[in-house]
């Protein structure tokens, strides 16, 4: 996967975000719980392609060969500290 790829990546699932946050704005109901699964699944995916997309940018930068960059696990990516 390249770099324009992983951006469509994040691109499509952000949008796919956005729309089952704003599906239920205005209702006045939660998520339902397949709902919110699907939500937190689709933020572990961002999570990882914005780390595959910082990896390769990061071998890149150090003049290293980007393609050598890897998705790491979600426990991984999930547990960065902030």
């Amino acid at each position: 996967m390249d770099d324009a790829e992983i951006v469509a990546e994040i691109s499509r699932l952000a949008d796919e975000e956005h729309a089952l946050e704003q599906a239920h704005v205005g209702e006045g109901s939660e998520l339902s719980a397949e709902q919110s699964e699907k939500l937190r699944s689709i933020e572990v995916a961002l999570d990882r392609c914005w780390d595959l997309l910082r990896q390769r940018r990061a071998r890149r930068a150090a003049g290293q060969d980007p393609d050598d960059a890897a998705i790491r696990p979600a426990p991984v990516v999930e547990n960065y500290q902030q």
